[in-house]
């Protein structure tokens, strides 16, 4: 299906005529995007097919509520942030914390889970051991290219505590990288 201009995708999304259509543009545009940033927070495939999968179930359902106070990708990331959080949360309620970060690593090492070399095998392993916040700002910063302010929009943070949890990210991943 074409790309059309996120103003265009909002008009058809807000037309009962056109909003199915537009739904589907809209999958198509943001869906590759979408699971790309929850498969980086969750590592497993079959938990990033259902965040996906429930992100934009999420987004059918409240489309009325979006008041383009920011992108609709900006919204759509923040749902699917959301959406992998809820996951990460629920898995840590059946696991004291300090196992999650080694349950996240142990995805990395099962086949078919991650298909990267070893130095990006040992940053995933690293990365998945940060506090969320700062994973999560890492991720959109290096790995999407994200602006500082388009984070802040997503995650509900200002800049300068934004800068503040990338730069500690930074550091702990180096500490992490550097160990033999």
């Amino acid at each position: 299906m074409p790309y059309i201009n996120e103003e265009e995708l909002i008009a058809r999304l807000r037309d009962i005529k056109t909003r199915d259509l537009a739904f589907s543009l809209l999958i198509d545009q943001f869906q590759e995007r979408v699971y790309w940033h929850v498969r980086k927070m969750l590592i497993n495939p079959d938990d990033s097919d259902d965040a996906t999968q429930n992100t934009f179930i999420q987004v059918w359902r409240n489309l009325d509520k979006f008041r383009e106070e920011s992108k609709l990708f900006t919204w759509i990331y923040r749902i699917a942030t959301n959406e992998a959080l809820a996951l990460i949360r629920r898995r840590k309620n059946n696991l004291r914390m300090d196992d999650m970060g080694d349950v996240l690593a142990g995805y990395v090492e099962q086949p078919g889970n991650f298909t990267g070399n070893e130095i990006e095998k040992k940053l995933f392993k690293a990365l998945v051991r940060l506090p969320e916040k700062q994973k999560l700002v890492f991720q959109m910063k290096y790995f999407e290219d994200m602006k500082y302010e388009e984070i802040s929009e997503v995650l509900g943070t200002s800049v300068g505590a934004l800068k503040a949890s990338y730069h500690h990210a930074v550091k702990k991943l180096e500490k992490y990288l550097l160990q033999p």
